[in-house]
């Protein structure tokens, strides 16, 4: 599910439910919801009951700085092998 879930995000944009099933047993549908005002109270249900925790800061989180690759090292794979069969290792 994880390598199409965009395109499942999309489905339930368009006013689809996609179920999901885990090893053919169903354990989730997920489906659109409606206006935000129709949401507040299950989301006040929600949170009362433990199932979800709203955030607490006041800035959105910039979600750039989490698809930021990690820095490449300048040191390859092959150089490090070859430095090791140098040094006896």
């Amino acid at each position: 599910m994880k390598n199409r879930l965009s395109a499942y995000l999309g489905m339930v944009r368009a006013g689809e439910r996609v179920m999901v099933v885990d090893r053919d047993v169903p354990v989730a549908i997920i489906e659109r919801i409606g206006d935000r005002a129709d949401a507040e109270p299950r989301l006040a249900r929600l949170e009362k009951a433990g199932l979800v925790r709203r955030p607490t800061g006041d800035a959105p989180i910039d979600l750039d700085l989490l698809r930021q690759p990690a820095p490449r090292s300048t040191a390859s794979v092959l150089e490090a092998l070859l430095e090791d069969r140098r040094a006896g290792r």
